[in-house]
């Protein structure tokens, strides 16, 4: 499955999130409704994710240098994992303190058309987002279901749109229930549960993105089926017979790192063998472009020492060869 960053969506996420913080706050100054007040911190810390996954972006198309030889495309894995951590779990504990408040000290919601109305725009809004978000994010999940595409996924822009514009969406029905249901029994309480319940989406989703980004950060390998691609493009059958032991690690949603100890004729010459790994090399960039950075090392294959081991078991990587 090939990375992509997903601006589209991003822009149009942070654009929609933008307004729609606005006219929260607006409709809480008028009202009074705590759950207005929970779902504006909402939009203004989805629109700080925004932000930071932009961010992220760009610093991680900065060039390699000497002290990060890799370059620095985890640099989207990192703020990737600040928008799960900081920004979704401080909008979450704000939306259960503002519920426990509203829950102990309920009072009425007040001018009641500001709250409703201003969600209802939020609603078209951000169902417009989100039908963004499942476009861009159509173009790379191939046949994967949506869960498989968010644990998954490579880059993290994507999933964390989709997660955040669902788990908005969720929380302005939330709202509207909530004020909804205060409006009719003309008890404040109900206000506060619709927050408490927002407040508890939030944390979910902020574990989830946890987890899932952490994974990033550890470092993962290739999807099979690019794993796969590079085994063959390994093996030309003459020169390189077969591949021994193969690691691959992501350095980034969109740059692949491929270790490999490759077999050869035990009578091959030097030359024979540079040849026959630098063509090896050729072949798999052609094969998997994402694969920027490959080591080799040419072995020659004892059947006794490997019986029963696969070429993605770890191994001994040293003395490779660029």
């Amino acid at each position: 499955m090939s990375a992509s960053g997903g601006t589209k969506a991003i822009v149009a996420a942070l654009g929609a999130n933008l307004a729609i913080a606005v006219a929260k706050f607006v409709a809480a100054g008028f009202s009074g409704s705590a759950s207005m007040l929970a779902e504006g911190v909402h939009s203004v810390a989805d629109s700080g994710n925004q932000a930071l996954l932009l961010l992220g972006g760009k610093k991680a198309k900065k060039a390699a240098s000497e002290e990060h030889p890799f370059g620095y495309g985890r640099e989207r894995y990192i703020y990737g994992f600040l928008v799960s951590i900081v920004l979704f779990t401080v909008g979450g504990v704000f939306a259960l303190y503002e519920g426990y408040e509203k829950i102990a000290h309920p009072h009425e919601v007040e001018h009641w058309y500001w709250p409703v109305g201003v969600l209802v725009f939020a609603i078209i809004a951000e169902t417009f987002s989100f039908r963004t978000a499942i476009q861009e994010s159509n173009q790379v999940r191939g046949k994967l279901s949506w869960g498989q595409f968010v644990r998954r996924a490579k880059a993290p822009e994507l999933p964390v749109v989709l997660l955040e514009d669902l788990g908005a969406l969720v929380g302005l029905f939330l709202a509207l229930g909530g004020v909804g249901v205060a409006l009719l029994t003309g008890n404040g309480v109900w206000d506060g549960v619709g927050t408490m319940c927002i407040g508890v989406l939030l944390v979910v989703i902020a574990l989830v993105l946890a987890v899932e980004t952490k994974s990033l950060l550890l470092g993962e390998s290739a999807d099979p089926a690019e794993r796969d691609k590079i085994n063959a493009a390994l093996v030309d059958g003459e020169t390189v017979t077969r591949v021994i032991h193969m690691r691959t690690l992501h350095l980034g949603p969109e740059e692949l790192l491929v270790a490999a100890k490759v077999a050869v004729q035990h009578d091959d010459t030097a030359v024979q063998i540079a040849d026959a790994i630098d063509a090896a090399e050729g072949r798999v960039r052609e094969a998997v472009p994402i694969a920027r950075v490959i080591y080799l090392e040419p072995d020659i294959y004892r059947a006794q020492e490997t019986e029963g081991e696969s070429v993605s078991e770890p191994s001994d990587m040293t003395g490779p060869r660029a």
